[in-house]
């Protein structure tokens, strides 16, 4: 019993977390509920590129969607629309213009060694670039604590820097970005490590400067140029009217299903209303701790996924009546109750699992975000129903033999003789508990 104990104040202090977190932190929207930006973007041609290919806008498409991941905006939707053009949708951007200059701009890194041209000092390609690197962090120099960025290099990268090094002992080795000097050092030993750091000259880099180029080394260069041809701002498609009226339709679904629960399944039932309660404040608090956007095709994943709380619920609870009614012990009977349950609550909820997964890699944003809260809440709904309910339920009524059958909706003729006292002894002893 001690450890039901603990393990009751741990939901209630779970609980208390999952209220300070909805209560403090944001609830982020998708487009269809706050409205944002919609620019449209067109591959141009250049002298190196004259045609542009069907792969090629496959590659924008995942460049321009990495990029906005950058931005800190999800649920974006990034469409083909004809040949060489490409739709972007960002819910709820505050600065249109800064997110116009992201997307639109390249992120080229070039390493590059002196050379004498003619009598003049001049810079030339190395051959090594930004598509060498792996990632690139915001990190102080620890030296006069100012901004720079760290480079880390594949593989292919770390030889090719290495044998740059080593044959530029005491000499210049320049970082260019976007084809601007960014530093000059001298080489003073041969880099095998395959890490290099950019530190913006004498005066260094402000914050805003070296973040912004991390994010675009990390979103990587745009494979063909691309030009913003038309923008404007779009409003919500649904709003805060519907955000109202799913608030509605959510309760009243929410309220019916707790007094179902409450009067067919009696004093069980009122267990499992309160774990529905603890359930959703659990699962609305990760969803804006991770942060996850809601759409209303998210909303609506919500929704089912609480249905599917109570449908393990109620499989549970019919368990645990026809255990009783064959002669169990109120104990027995509720740990028969959740474990032969188990196994079709696991089998039903992995299915559904499965198929968020297949619908979140391969379907659209709107779609991906309905299969994310979906199976967030599937999981969570496990924990709720499995360990919330059967601990409830032991706390409430105890370890001993079943007195009120009303209490579980039973006539006192439909409930069974119950194990011998040895047999009671043994299965208490089997969960620890002692008398």
């Amino acid at each position: 019993m001690k450890n039901k104990l603990i393990m009751f104040w741990m939901v209630m202090l779970i609980a208390i977390i999952s209220i300070v977190l909805i209560c403090t932190k944001p609830t982020k929207l998708g487009l269809d509920l706050v409205g944002g930006s919609r620019l449209v973007l067109e591959a141009q041609t250049t002298d190196t590129i004259s045609k542009i290919t069907p792969d090629m806008m496959s590659s924008l498409q995942f460049a321009i969607e990495n990029r906005v991941n950058k931005l800190g905006v999800s649920e974006t939707v990034v469409q083909r629309a004809g040949e060489r053009r490409l739709v972007v949708e960002i819910p709820d951007v505050s600065d249109l213009n800064q997110a116009k200059a992201y997307l639109g701009e390249t992120a080229e890194l070039d390493f590059r060694k002196p050379v004498n041209q003619n009598g003049m000092e001049t810079w030339s390609t190395t051959g090594l670039t930004g598509k060498d690197l792996t990632s690139a962090n915001l990190s102080t120099n620890s030296q006069n604590g100012q901004w720079v960025v760290d480079l880390e290099f594949n593989a292919e990268g770390t030889k090719k820097f290495a044998d740059l090094t080593r044959n530029m002992v005491g000499q210049q080795m320049a970082i260019f970005f976007n084809g601007e000097l960014q530093s000059a050092p001298v080489i003073r030993e041969a880099i095998t490590g395959g890490r290099a750091q950019i530190s913006g000259g004498d005066s260094g880099f402000a914050y805003e400067e070296a973040k912004k180029m991390v994010d675009l080394l990390n979103a990587g260069a745009l494979p063909v140029p691309a030009k913003i041809i038309e923008e404007n701002t779009v409003g919500p498609t649904l709003g805060a009217d519907s955000i109202e009226k799913s608030k509605v339709a959510g309760a009243i679904g929410l309220g019916v299903v707790m007094l179902f629960m409450a009067l067919y399944y009696r004093a069980p039932g009122l267990i499992a209303d309160v774990a529905l309660v603890i359930y959703g404040l659990m699962l609305f608090a990760l969803f804006k701790t991770i942060p996850v956007t809601l759409t209303l095709a998210g909303i609506a994943g919500f929704i089912l996924s609480i249905g599917m709380a109570v449908d393990a619920n109620i499989l549970i609870f019919e368990r645990t009546k026809e255990e009783l009614k064959a002669g169990r012990t109120l104990f027995t009977a509720i740990n028969s109750g959740f474990d032969r349950a188990f196994t079709s609550i696991f089998d039903s909820n992995m299915t559904t699992i499965i198929t968020c997964i297949i619908l979140y890699c391969c379907g659209t944003s709107i779609v991906k975000g309905f299969a994310l809260t979906l199976a967030i809440g599937v999981v969570v709904s496990m924990f709720s129903a499995i360990t919330i309910t059967k601990n409830f339920m032991h706390l409430a009524f105890g370890t001993e033999n079943l007195k009120n059958p009303a209490l579980f909706g039973l006539r006192p003729e439909e409930i069974g003789g119950g194990y011998s006292v040895m047999e009671t002894q043994r299965e208490k002893a089997k969960f620890g508990i002692l008398d």
